[in-house]
């Protein structure tokens, strides 16, 4: 294969012919996109052999012009993983960089090889298979925090800590049982991506500009050599529609929507009203003025960072909704959201499984707060009613209950024996077993409870369907 240098086009390359003036340089700049989708470059060379693998194989390329196609790319391959790669706003896109470079590289072969194919399915196609390969970076990082929690959570599946519900103290739980909470959230999270990788793995190349083409091709062989599950089975739907997409971002905006929750918590907890946690040094920052200071901005930014993959889902869903059928600029504009969002979340995800190696856990802390706010309050109304008290009564007596241990400053388990005889004489002796931390939380030891023993069993579950 012998490289023969080519011309660029002034105008465009790829169309020029049909234009008496060149572009202008402002209007070539607005509309270029390959400062941002060259990143695309090596998906697009995957689609392209492929592509070129089937016109030979139905005899639309000769056997020579598919051996320098694929010395070419093989070349051009090296050159964009060396930095070495020319890239021209010129050329507007990846795709006619590479074309370009292929035809001084390979000759006609390189001009032989945009048969049976246009730039709107040749990028529907590229923009595919990075998703698909996105989807499956983002799956083994949930796992890796996932497996991070199960660590942690195992460590502390007997740690007392309150639960709340409008952030005021509820109920007892452990602090496994409230990592685990996240866990569930990060398997349907992982399940959201799983169903939209299927709707990803279908292969549009060979739908061209928008009516398909009047050439000899197979497409179900370019699926094959792809691994594409399928073959989107309208044209006009398969080069214009981005709602794969939009579906991959919807589902990583959940992914940072459960992270940030989990952010604002360990920032509350790392404060030192709560004390509860400390991460590690190299998760947070000092302050220039305040030499006392650690701020967890780790967590901070996760939960800030959380509106910007919220912000470019919404664009993405803006930028679709009044596009007519079929290909139209605008979807140029979907690769730099969809391009940040996925370099957030797998960022986002990476940092908490490694945070979670690095956190402390004040146990004492937590079982301290866990006194306060009468957290067993609860544990004693189900303790009257299994004495045969009506719930709503028994509701009412605890209330009474909890007034005046708040008027005297103490717990429900600091009342002595006769002062909660005085609100029901079903109270006896055995009421401080379920007022007790340990025994609200044994109390709940059934599937997805508290109680320590529960925790322990859903992490082996956990545990055992990773394996």
């Amino acid at each position: 294969m012998q490289e023969k240098p080519a011309k660029e086009k002034q105008s465009g390359g790829a169309w020029s012919g049909r234009f008496s003036e060149p572009v202008d340089e402002l209007v070539k700049r607005f509309t270029a996109s390959v400062a941002f989708d060259k990143r695309l470059a090596l998906f697009d060379i995957q689609g392209s052999l492929a592509h070129a693998q089937m016109l030979a194989e139905v005899g639309l390329l000769s056997e020579t012009d598919l051996g320098n196609i694929r010395l070419g790319m093989e070349r051009i391959r090296g050159e964009i993983e060396s930095g070495k790669f020319h890239w021209s706003v010129d050329q507007e896109d990846v795709h006619m960089n590479i074309e370009r470079r292929l035809t001084e590289l390979a000759g006609d072969a390189g001009k032989r090889l945009h048969t049976a194919r246009s730039r709107n399915d040749q990028v529907a196609t590229d923009i595919r298979l990075y998703l698909r390969d996105a989807i499956d970076r983002l799956q083994d990082r949930i796992r890796a925090f996932q497996l991070a929690l199960l660590d942690l959570a195992e460590t502390h599946a007997a740690t007392v800590m309150p639960g709340f519900t409008h952030l005021q103290v509820a109920q007892p739980v452990t602090f496994g049982h409230h990592l685990m909470a996240y866990f569930e959230m990060l398997k349907r999270d992982a399940g959201r991506l799983s169903d939209a990788r299927k709707r990803v793995n279908q292969l549009p190349l060979g739908s061209a500009a928008l009516a398909g083409t009047g050439y000899p091709i197979q497409r179900e062989r370019v699926a094959a050599l792809l691994g594409f599950d399928g073959i989107c089975e309208n044209s006009l739907d398969a080069v214009s529609d981005r709602d794969f997409a939009i579906e991959t971002a919807n589902a990583c905006a959940m992914i940072m929507i459960h992270l940030s929750r989990f952010s604002e918590e360990l920032i509350l907890w790392m404060s030192p009203r709560y004390g509860f946690i400390r991460l590690a040094d190299r998760f947070c920052t000092g302050s220039s003025i305040m030499p006392q200071k650690r701020n967890p901005d780790v967590p901070e930014l996760v939960r800030g960072k959380t509106g910007r993959v919220i912000g470019h889902l919404m664009g993405l869903f803006t930028l679709m909704k009044g596009q007519p059928l079929a290909y139209n600029k605008d979807n140029q504009e979907d690769k730099e959201p969809l391009f940040d969002t996925v370099d957030t979340v797998l960022d986002s995800l990476t940092l908490y499984a490694d945070m979670m190696g690095g956190l402390t856990v004040n146990a004492e802390a937590m079982r301290a707060a866990a006194r306060e706010g009468f957290a067993t309050a609860t544990d004693l109304a189900d303790y009257l009613v299994k004495k045969g008290l009506p719930f709503r009564d028994a509701h009412e007596v605890v209330a009474r209950a909890v007034r005046h241990a708040e008027e005297q400053h103490c717990d429900l388990a600091d009342l002595p024996l006769e002062t909660l005889k005085q609100f029901s004489d079903l109270v006896g002796p055995d009421v401080f077993e379920v007022l007790t931390l340990e025994g609200s939380l044994a109390s709940r030891s059934h599937i997805g409870g508290t109680a320590p023993q529960a925790v322990r069993a859903a992490i082996q579950r956990a545990r055992e369907a990773f394996q």
